[in-house]
């Protein structure tokens, strides 16, 4: 999902590099501690979606109740990215990564420790604000590490420690939630967390090459109109992914009536589509202007129709699941090349405005999908919130910046 959101940015620090000759000790290594360093964070993201019936029933809240702390994690970032981005913007990248692994550290630390649900949304809160500026960071690095022409592939490398997160990192927290308790997942963050950070220490480079640099003309994008139209068509669109991945836990055993032991399968059979959507979506991206956002959107709300009706029987479940998953990623790279399109001076800042989106899309998921429920619709009504919020996000970008001219696709390095 992230991949793409800071790819721009990617190049935009191999130029700023260019002149400098990178001499690592072990670029591989280095590579390493930052994919390990996004396989914390993503299984810590992704794995509170999968032991949100456990910490709803041990902190005696409801589903809705407990979806506040997945929704507090997701302002976390949409708050916490671009304030650390514009505060650290002279910090150098290496001396930030540390700060912000060590910020991870404490919030996930603090959030296995939490008495109650009101404490809990705090520390997710917290922990949030470290994603965004994490992934722009490990851009930096990842770029100075690969060298001129390759930053592509430097992140893509990078950010496939999320990709595993939500494939193996987050089917195998909530396994550890439903068998040591729903604390001991935190805990499990915390511990690959360390290990993150020993290899950041380790592993990333001392070097001034690195040090960062003022952002204050990017912030003339801010005023144009289109991009922040393109962020509300991300929010809006993106969200039936989490309408459906928050929860989960409740369509296997509430939805499906079926043991809750299959919630760690279905939350791999999700990254699998998550994985396989991302990496067709970057293709299409590159050659067509809207085919990946028209199809990803549409498919998705045929697939939510298909769960709404029918979800209850596994065999239309987990193929729908795997669906939505890749419809949806599918989209994520057009959306990207759309919105840095609209401001190509300023491609870290709309890096972060797209992660920013995309954690809006959480919240505003996860908020749909409490509502429909506390109002008794079932637990598989929470594919309706998704559908009417994608549908809103699909037209509002048909009307509006699909009639734009598409800023010309960058050739690949």
């Amino acid at each position: 999902m992230h991949q793409q959101a800071f790819e721009s940015q990617c190049a935009s620090e191999e130029h700023r590099h260019r002149a400098a000759t990178s001499r690592i000790r072990n670029p591989k290594l280095t590579l390493f501690a930052l994919a390990l360093g996004t396989f914390a964070i993503g299984t810590g993201e992704f794995g509170s979606n999968g032991i949100i019936q456990l910490f709803s029933a041990d902190l005696d809240v409801s589903i809705p109740v407990a979806t506040y702390a997945i929704t507090a994690y997701a302002f976390g970032v949409m708050i916490g990215s671009p304030t650390i981005t514009l505060l650290a913007a002279r910090a150098n990248r290496r001396t930030l990564l540390l700060g912000l692994i060590s910020l991870f550290l404490i919030g996930n630390g603090l959030s296995a420790l939490a008495p109650n649900i009101e404490l809990l949304v705090v520390f997710r809160f917290v922990t949030g604000c470290v994603q965004g500026a994490f992934f722009g960071a490990g851009a930096v690095v990842a770029a100075y590490v690969y060298g001129p022409g390759r930053g592509g592939k430097a992140f893509a490398t990078v950010m496939g420690g999320l990709t595993v997160a939500t494939i193996v990192g987050s089917p195998l927290g909530t396994l550890i939630g439903q068998n040591a308790g729903w604390r001991v997942m935190y805990w499990t963050v915390v511990a690959i967390g360390l290990a993150a950070g020993a290899a950041l220490v380790a592993w990333l480079p001392r070097t001034d090459d690195l040090r960062g640099g003022s952002i204050a003309g990017e912030l003339g994008a801010l005023r144009r109109f289109n991009v922040w139209l393109m962020v509300t068509v991300a929010a809006l669109g993106i969200s039936s992914i989490f309408a459906v991945y928050t929860f989960i836990g409740p369509f296997i055993t509430d939805g499906a009536g079926r043991d809750a032991s299959l919630i760690p399968i279905a939350l791999a059979v999700f990254g699998l589509g998550m994985a396989a959507g991302n990496y067709l979506g970057g293709r299409v991206a590159d050659r067509y202007a809207d085919r990946g956002l028209l199809h990803g959107y549409g498919g998705v709300l045929g697939l939510l129709v298909l769960i709404g009706v029918a979800g209850s029987d596994l065999v239309v479940l987990f193929p729908c699941l795997f669906g939505v998953g890749a419809t949806m990623m599918y989209a994520i790279p057009t959306i990207q090349v759309r919105l840095t399109g609209l401001a190509p001076d300023a491609p870290a800042l709309m890096g972060a405005l797209n992660l920013a989106a995309l954690n809006l899309a959480n919240s505003l998921g996860a908020i749909g999908g409490a509502v429909v429920i506390d109002a008794g619709w079932g637990t598989l009504s929470t594919v309706w919130a998704g559908f009417v919020l994608t549908a809103t996000g699909l037209l509002l970008y048909v009307v509006t910046i699909a009639r734009t001219k598409a800023a010309p696709v960058a050739e690949p390095a």
